[in-house]
């Protein structure tokens, strides 16, 4: 088992200045490479206060402005164009970037791409939800309308 000190929040495991252990495998090939950790040291104790610090004054700050980006998110739906061949099926899936950039398109704010979870891949046009973690205590529930893109001539 690996002690990490977490930078960025991961899904079922923990916020930003958590101490966790997981699984060396896990540690060594997705969470240090990607930057979500760093490896636990005495010294590394210190930077998990000021992490946890800036967190919480973010929490505070951010709590008010997640409500209200979900009201809106939640609001109307989304609509994503798509490329698609005959039958309405897509090319590949709908991915979270596109989603982010659709609900930035639509002007409805900006996502992080990082925060939004499909519960199932998106083959063919047709409505859809996705969730949205805006902050630790507030979701938004987006309905997703996948169309095709106009065909270019």
């Amino acid at each position: 088992m690996a002690k990490l000190i977490l930078t960025h929040e991961v899904t079922g495991l923990g916020a930003a200045g958590d101490i966790v252990e997981v699984k060396n495998g896990y540690a060594r090939n997705y969470l240090l490479p990607r930057g979500f950790a760093i490896t636990w040291s005495k010294g590394g104790e210190k930077q998990v206060e000021s992490i946890q610090a800036a967190r919480a004054a973010r929490a505070v700050a951010s709590l008010e402005e997640a409500k209200e980006l979900a009201a809106k998110l939640s609001s109307k739906p989304v609509k994503v164009q798509v490329k698609t061949g005959e039958s309405g099926r897509l090319f590949g899936t709908v991915k979270v970037d596109d989603i982010a950039k659709s609900v930035e398109a639509a002007g409805l704010g900006t996502v992080d791409k990082r925060k939004v979870e499909l519960p199932e891949h998106i083959k063919t046009t047709g409505n859809y939800e996705a969730t949205v973690r805006l902050h630790e205590d507030v979701s938004a529930t987006i309905t997703l309308q996948v169309v095709a893109a106009a065909k270019k001539k």
